[in-house]
């Protein structure tokens, strides 16, 4: 990949559910390596990702508290890629469908994620030099 390319990436799975969203942000980690400008557009359960009132637990089972479980938290791994791009200098968007918000509640999201439409995607997917859309499966 060239560096200063733009990649587009669409999700849809929710936060916690599967290993589909380590997979997803280790991609936008690895894009922001290789120096790509990164445009996400969050859709359906992925909108859940950035919501700024997730909150840690603990895991009683294994007698640990919060602090210890150290249990990741989406919102922080997005937080965390914003730093990075800002570092790289690189740009990193993220656009949440704005219909999956309101549906599931989650308006609320951290700095640097915004609200959209369908239309964000396309017109993210238009300008870029690749795009990858990863769906959900039942």
């Amino acid at each position: 990949m060239k560096e200063g390319q733009t990649l587009t990436f669409a999700f849809m799975d929710p936060p916690f559910e599967s290993a589909r969203t380590s997979t997803f942000f280790r991609l936008l980690d690895a894009a922001l390596d290789a120096g790509a400008n990164v445009n996400v557009f969050a859709y359906e359960g992925a909108v859940a990702l950035s919501f700024a009132h997730q909150s840690a637990h603990g895991n009683s089972i294994h007698g640990r508290d919060a602090g210890e479980e150290a249990h990741p938290l989406s919102r922080e791994w997005i937080a965390a890629l914003q730093r990075k791009a800002a570092h790289c200098g690189v740009q990193f968007q993220w656009i949440n469908c704005g219909l999956c918000v309101d549906e599931r509640g989650v308006n609320e999201v951290i700095d640097g994620c915004g609200r959209g439409s369908p239309a964000d995607l396309w017109k993210f997917a238009s300008a870029a030099d690749n795009t990858l859309v990863i769906g959900t499966r039942d």
